[in-house]
């Protein structure tokens, strides 16, 4: 059989295999945040003939189900098949990702005072050819040639020796070396060897795996500069959408190695897309940094993730071995230096170090409070001289997951909203301009403060259906229309469930902070800055996330934005010798409180269930404006 993308390619299709497996075995790939299980209802696409044997239609509602839409997971053919890829339903890999809190990178190393120091280092080699009275092995006459350059203590694996003698050879017994310092700096490995006249190119991978998305950027070591940036869903998420539910799988349900294979798939999708876009070859990529909470890292390793969520609550380890692309799976040099970001505790990773890195709260005399707002909520407090640290779960909401039209902060999501409070009606910003495919965090935000302040939805988050004719009845109770669509586009809205899902994401994020604070025996009014993590990039509006409760009540410009600051940290720690020294003195300063043992979190987390909070004493500027 046959499956055709109307004005596109056409591919072989097996009888029971769905058209989304289908087209992600072509590269074709499709916006699936539940990793093709069927649960979020995202990959739609529109049959226009042929025999479509439709399993279920999921999550789809009667308007889409009556414009021709199924859901590619849950859809297999019995002959030739057509379909239309709605632009709502493409994922893009490639291209620029819409937060970023640097321009110029070597501008933003300069910040710190340091000069580029990557990972993977080249040195060029004139050896003396082997003679009779000169008869030492070739990788002691490599050696040796190092040591005269100030370069003890190599390291070679049995993959790079195996290659020793042919490369030197074809060169003269002229070379060029990549080789990459280990943890602790008092040695070298050598990564790989090129004879005389080759001139590869050295990249590497600065990567962030988080609970919901990856993301990857691909970086040219010789002088910094990020050639491109790519993201996709986690496909993790097929094994359950938070991190306790996928240890339970690893673990109890034995799929440790089916969620390790996931994770390195969805990275070397984005890398194989690099490679083909850019002529990279795999062989090029010498070093890649790795950045993720620690059930995330713990995964990508192979690690047995069981009694992260168990009392104690230990991980198998918090600073990791140099290990290198063969072991990692992933598709680079065999040899490559793969790098992992040191975690703090079970639910504290590497990827809070690497924002506690790019925020250099840590270089600050001033008390500054951290938050990284995504999936696994965590918060940091402290300064120069000590950080505390703690996560909450506020599951994948303003990461897209679990809201029915929710996307990344990627081209086509809304952004921004305002309810003209006369007319009710919403006027919306998008990224990149255009027809929306969905709504952001930032645009989420936007909106429920909004519909709070215009009367729409109470304290609570419930709908008043009279009024305006904006609120409907829909395929799960109440929604809000935020945009209506034309032809064969779709409408945006937000609905009843949505609107439960963002508020309980919010309390836990506040429940973390206040507990946190008051752990540390301190007031808001102390912190000098506080630093905002996440998918935001410069899009979240303080006022209204102050109105709706997720962030503390103080002035904006306390506020830095940083976007996403795992995925800066591993392209810092990439570059920079320092900074991967600079993490461990991070690491040694953090102090993790474990949130489910100290008293009155669930009391914290009910009392900031309602839009700003039971309180208004926390929020005295969100009471004053709205008359409280």
């Amino acid at each position: 059989m046959k499956l055709s993308i109307t004005a596109g390619k056409s591919f072989d299709m097996k009888e029971g295999v769905s058209i989304y497996e289908t087209l992600k075995a072509n590269s074709v790939f499709l916006v699936s945040p539940c990793g093709g299980k069927g649960t979020c209802g995202k990959c739609q696409v529109r049959v226009t003939s042929g025999g479509a044997v439709v399993r279920s239609y999921g999550k789809l509602g009667q308007k889409e189900r009556d414009d021709g839409l199924v859901l590619a997971c849950l859809t297999s053919a019995d002959t030739d098949l057509q379909i239309e890829i709605p632009e709502h339903s493409k994922l893009v890999l490639g291209g620029k990702i819409a937060v970023s809190i640097f321009k110029d990178t070597a501008a933003y190393l300069k910040s710190y005072g340091l000069d580029f120091e990557p990972l993977a280092k080249r040195v060029s080699l004139t050896l003396p050819p082997p003679t009779i009275s000169d008869n030492i092995g070739d990788l002691e006459r490599l050696t040796r040639a190092l040591a005269e350059l100030g370069i003890a203590n190599m390291q070679y694996s049995h993959g790079f020796t195996a290659t020793v003698a042919d490369i030197i050879r074809q060169g003269g017994f002229n070379a060029t070396l990549s080789y990459s310092k280990t943890n602790n700096n008092t040695s070298f490995e050598a990564i790989a060897i090129y004879p005389q006249g080759q001139n590869p190119g050295r990249y590497g991978l600065a990567v962030d795996i988080g609970t919901t998305t990856v993301v990857v950027y691909l970086v040219d070591m010789a002088d910094g500069t990020v050639i491109d940036t790519g993201s996709t869903y986690n496909s993790q998420t097929k094994y359950g959408d938070d991190v306790i539910t996928r240890i339970i799988n690893a673990t109890e349900g034995g799929g440790l190695d089916d969620l390790r294979n996931t994770v390195v798939e969805d990275i070397n999708t984005i890398v194989d897309f690099f490679s083909s876009k850019h002529n990279v070859k795999s062989s090029e990529i010498e070093a890649a940094v790795i950045s993720g909470n620690t059930t995330m890292a713990h995964i990508f390793w192979g690690l047995n993730p069981a009694a992260i969520r168990e009392d104690p609550y230990i991980p198998t380890l918090n600073y990791y071995p140099l290990w290198n692309g063969a072991q990692a799976k992933l598709s680079i040099n065999p040899q490559a230096t793969v790098f992992t970001i040191p975690g703090i505790a079970s639910y504290v990773g590497g990827d809070i170090v690497s924002g506690i890195l790019a925020s250099k709260m840590h270089r600050s005399t001033g008390i500054s409070l951290f938050m990284d707002i995504g999936t696994n909520a965590e918060v940091a407090i402290g300064n120069d001289e000590w950080i505390m640290t703690a996560a909450c779960s506020a599951g994948p909401c303003f990461e897209g997951g679990g809201i029915k039209f929710g996307m990344r902060a990627t081209q086509g999501a809304i952004e921004s909203i305002t309810i003209d409070p006369v007319t009710l009606t919403p006027s919306i910003s998008v990224i990149g301009g255009g027809v929306p495919a969905g709504i952001c965090g930032s645009g989420m935000i936007d909106a429920i403060v909004e519909l709070f302040k215009t009367g729409i939805i109470n304290q609570k988050g419930v709908f008043n259906r009279t009024k305006t004719p904006l609120v409907r009845e829909g395929d799960e109770g109440l929604e809000f229309l935020i945009y209506k669509a034309d032809n064969q586009q779709r409408d945006i809205v937000l609905t009843t469930v949505d609107m439960e899902n963002l508020i309980r994401a919010k309390a836990a994020i506040f429940a973390g902070v206040s507990l946190l604070l008051r752990e540390a025996g301190l007031t808001l009014d102390i912190l000098e800055k506080v630093y905002v993590a996440g998918g935001f990039g410069n899009s979240l509006n303080v006022e209204k996330a102050v109105t709706f409760g997720m962030i503390p009540d103080l002035p904006a410009e306390k506020y830095v934005f940083l976007g996403n600051t795992s995925i800066i940290g591993a392209y810092l720690t990439l570059m920079s010798d320092t900074l991967r020294t600079e993490l461990e003195s991070i690491a040694s300063k953090m102090t993790y409180i474990e949130l489910s043992v100290v008293g009155d979190y669930m009391d914290e987390y009910m009392s900031a269930m309602f839009i700003p909070h039971t309180d208004l004493t926390k929020f005295p500027t969100v009471a004053a404006a709205l008359g409280f």
